[in-house]
């Protein structure tokens, strides 16, 4: 993608392009970017919402804020000394699969993984690393991103990454602050033309009460629940309570798809592992959404939601003719 000219006088050539390219977003007007830390978490977190957006003609884009250079592999069957000497490239590799199974746009922003510190105490994190860039330096790229793609809607973790990786935090930060800088001529001018979303969602994938839902539909199936200990040791912190829900994208038709995707990361998931231990039969009659909570909106929304663009729709189709 090219960055959009913030140059107005005169037809140019830019000016051209940026007419060409509203005209051509008019027939699919409304735009999703999910940021991601790594290759996989596209495909673990959103991804049958995404493939099932992609499929209504809604433009999706998936940035993917570092390569996964220093993740572990996690599929025994990839644990191969090739596969270990050059784990950037196979990695991009699985990547490039997974994006084509859900019918997604991917762009990596070109940071370097900050691998997951282990230990007590905890050792420092490389030099370098995505983790340790000043604030700015990791957001600007995403920025661009979002004033050249210009999506209503973006997807991010919340302030605790969804777990406490430093990348999925970082990834948190850098996000915010893109929502809120994206839109504002006065914050990072040399990216771009400035460009507002909408809404901005924090995934809420792992939660208690769709555990629990599990649980019991495997259960009154007369099936053992993988879940049976976890919940059983689950205690609830008063100071950090399950996420908001807002929003349930009913998404169920898709979790196939979703679970190809989630294979073409070969070296992080292994096909006989805890990701697929739950039916998909079962997941569909006990939990047919994927589930979101509405962090930040500049459009008028009423709650709970079934629909990542509601307050966004009828906006978009009044301006579909004209340049975002």
């Amino acid at each position: 993608m090219s960055a959009v000219s913030t140059d107005s006088a005169g037809a140019t050539a830019s000016q051209q392009a940026e007419d060409d390219d509203a005209g051509s977003r008019a027939s699919a007007p409304l735009r999703l970017m999910a940021v991601h830390a790594h290759p996989d978490d596209e495909s673990s977190k959103g991804a049958a919402t995404m493939a099932r957006y992609a499929r209504e003609g809604v433009e999706v884009l998936v940035v993917t804020l570092t390569g996964g250079e220093r993740g572990d592999i996690l599929n025994k069957a990839m644990e191969r000394p090739e596969i270990r000497a050059d784990l950037a490239a196979v990695r991009r590799a699985e990547m490039a699969r997974a994006r084509e199974i859900l019918g997604v746009r991917q762009e990596f922003l070109g940071f370097t993984d900050s691998g997951l510190p282990e230990g007590d105490p905890l050792p420092p994190l490389p030099e370098g690393c995505f983790a340790l860039q000043p604030l700015e330096t990791a957001a600007r790229p995403l920025v661009r991103a979002v004033r050249e793609f210009r999506p209503q809607v973006i997807l991010g973790y919340d302030e605790n990454g969804g777990y406490p990786h430093p990348d999925h935090v970082k990834c948190h930060q850098v996000t915010i602050e893109a929502f809120e800088a994206a839109g504002d001529p006065d914050r990072y001018p040399d990216c771009g033309q400035p460009w507002q979303p909408a809404k901005l969602y924090y995934f809420a994938t792992f939660h208690k009460a769709r555990l629990t839902a599990l649980h019991e539909e495997m259960l009154r199936r007369g099936l053992k629940s993988p879940y049976e200990d976890w919940l059983k040791e689950w205690v609830d912190d008063p100071d950090k309570p399950g996420p908001d829900i807002t929003t349930r994208v009913p998404c169920a038709d898709f979790f196939d798809i979703r679970d190809q995707a989630l294979l073409a990361h070969a070296t992080q998931i292994d096909p006989e592992g805890s990701w697929f231990a739950i039916p998909r039969d079962v997941q569909r009659a006990a939990w047919p959404t994927e589930d979101f909570h509405l962090a930040r909106s500049v459009v008028d929304t009423e709650k709970p939601e079934d629909d990542l663009f509601a307050g966004v729709r009828h906006i978009v189709s009044s301006t579909s003719g004209r340049s975002g």
